[in-house]
């Protein structure tokens, strides 16, 4: 997991700092008490830090010092503050496997959750997956659970769908609640639908879950000029301002938004490597591996064009693999961190809906990560041209 190893001896201190990279890393640090806990953590600058925590105290202090206790020194330097995230979660994981959460802070992100396993369908707002064999579906990640509840509350105000949390036993005697007096709900729980009626219902709104709102846009879009074909204007207007309303409630949702289960596509970030970046694959909510892609193309590839190299290069990353859900939730948290940033290096570019990247948009996105910007949370990804490094530098 991390690719160097050197043996910290305090009587050559000085010789060890100078060989290390003054650069982002990840690191651990073993005692040499098999016995005791080793010290793991990511920096900025790794030689400063050592020296901080190995070098020789300059007097009485509460600054903490390990140059009595440490042995081994392993570290890997990193390219981005995404890729220290990803890997410091990852060997915490593996050196600490009952307190890494607690260790990371680690906050899941607000899911909306569509209950298919209840026989009365219905949506809430929860921060766990459940069982991979469930046949609920979950959408996100939001930047909070606040966003979450004031989406799925907007939207549930365009059809009408039960919004109450019981196991319903429909009973024509029930009363109703406030959203059926409102004519807001179908009513399920006094049979003021039928079945069929009722999954209609939920196949509309997970239709509108799964297009971000696009499938209802159409179906009001064609009612209005249905309308205003046959000369009746007062409803085309009624059908207008009910696109109006759609039109806000879409702006609510954040564009990183997806059915988790099948959300695919690529993080582009600053790499550790010379002339190069790194491409992090998502798929399903899981994040791989990332795997270096150089800005200049081989020599006997130099001929192909950048498009061409990065179609490539995507077929060619490793898949995640099967993962728990408890792993999904918790890399769901660290692109939620990452991506709800006011400020974010790196980019992302999502699958649409046939699974299909955006390899020209990635290609932007490389060019922009090279060059170092940063994107404002919730903006597109930068436009420019890919810059060839001088070969003779």
């Amino acid at each position: 997991m991390l690719r160097e190893q050197l043996e910290f001896v305090p009587d050559r201190d000085r010789e060890l700092f100078a060989a290390l990279p003054s650069a982002p890393a990840v690191f651990r640090l073993r005692s040499r008490d098999r016995e005791a806990e080793p010290y793991v953590s990511k920096t900025r600058n790794l030689r400063r830090r050592l020296e901080r925590l190995l070098g020789s105290p300059l007097g009485p202090g509460r600054r903490l010092n390990l140059r009595d206790q440490v042995g081994p020194i392993e570290y890997s330097t990193t390219g981005s503050e995404f890729e220290s995230a990803f890997l410091l979660y990852k060997l915490l994981r593996a050196t600490f496997p009952k307190t890494y959460s607690q260790r990371l802070r680690l906050r899941f992100a607000p899911l909306i959750k569509l209950h298919f396993e209840n026989h009365y369908p219905r949506v809430s707002v929860t921060t766990r997956l459940g069982r991979r064999k469930a046949r609920n579906a979950f959408y996100g990640p939001f930047p909070s659970r606040t966003a979450a509840e004031r989406y799925v509350n907007d939207s549930l105000d365009l059809f009408k769908m039960r919004r109450c949390v019981d196991d319903l036993r429909p009973d024509p005697k029930f009363p109703g609640c406030v959203y059926s007096e409102m004519k807001m709900c179908l009513a399920p729980c006094f049979q003021g639908c039928t079945d069929a009626e009722y999954r209609a219902e939920v196949e509309r709104v997970e239709a509108y879950l799964e297009t971000g709102g696009e499938s209802l846009a159409r179906e009001i879009a064609s009612r209005r000029e249905a309308a205003s074909s046959s000369l009746e204007f007062e409803r085309a207007a009624g059908f207008h301002a009910q696109l109006e309303k759609i039109r806000s409630v879409r702006g609510q949702r954040p564009e990183i938004v997806r059915r988790i289960d099948q959300m695919t596509g690529v993080i582009v970030q600053a790499g550790a490597q010379r002339e190069a970046v790194n491409l992090f694959s998502v798929e399903a909510g899981s994040i791989a591996d990332p795997v270096p892609f150089p800005i200049q193309a081989p020599e006997p590839t130099h001929t192909q064009s950048m498009e061409a190299r990065v179609r490539r290069a995507l077929t060619e990353i490793p898949p995640t693999g099967s993962v728990s859900a408890l792993e999904t939730m918790e890399h769901l948290a660290l692109v939620a961190r990452w991506y709800y940033r006011s400020h974010r290096a790196g980019q992302l570019f999502l699958a649409d809906s046939r699974g299909e990247l955006p390899v020209r948009r990635i290609v932007r996105g490389i060019a922009s990560v090279y060059r170092g910007e940063t994107v404002e949370s919730g903006s597109g990804e930068s436009h420019g041209t890919l810059p060839v490094p001088d070969r003779t530098s």
